[in-house]
């Protein structure tokens, strides 16, 4: 089916689009959080830092344990690769390629400016908060928050 918009209107159709984060994954990783007893976390606060260069830097993880010293991202499995899920369109694949490869870099950024700095980083997927992974789930995060 080809546009019936040229390639300047769609663009800039498709530029007022915001997104709405991924709250169903979050949303999901807070009620095992709750279950689970983990407290003090915080979602979507932003956390600064300057790189050695003197370069000024801001992140924000989908939840902060502040007082752990603990980031936590929930990473799509569409749009940041997932090596079992994720699909690629078949259309405007240049421009596709490009944008995962783009939020990769940037998943890694961010990921050495939290440590840099002090931070435990801890990558999970999206796939990873499914009912039948809760069991996985459950032992990665353990390894962050010992019994007490």
């Amino acid at each position: 089916m080809t546009d019936r918009l040229t390639p300047a209107a769609r663009s800039a159709l498709m530029a007022k689009v915001r997104g709405r984060g991924n709250v169903t994954t979050e949303v999901a990783l807070a009620q095992v959080f709750r279950s689970e007893g983990y407290v003090g976390w915080r979602r979507q606060r932003t956390v600064q830092g300057r790189r050695r260069g003197g370069a000024a830097w801001r992140v924000r993880p989908d939840f902060l344990f502040p007082a752990r010293r603990l980031a936590i991202f929930v990473d799509g499995c569409f749009w940041h690769g997932c090596p079992r899920h994720a699909t690629r369109p078949q259309g405007n694949r240049a421009f596709w390629l490009r944008k995962f490869r783009q939020n990769r870099e940037r998943d890694g950024r961010n990921g050495r400016d939290l440590r840099a700095a002090g931070w435990r980083v801890v990558r999970l997927w999206e796939h990873e908060l499914k009912p039948k992974a809760r069991s996985a789930l459950l032992r990665k995060l353990r390894r962050f928050f010992p019994a007490a």
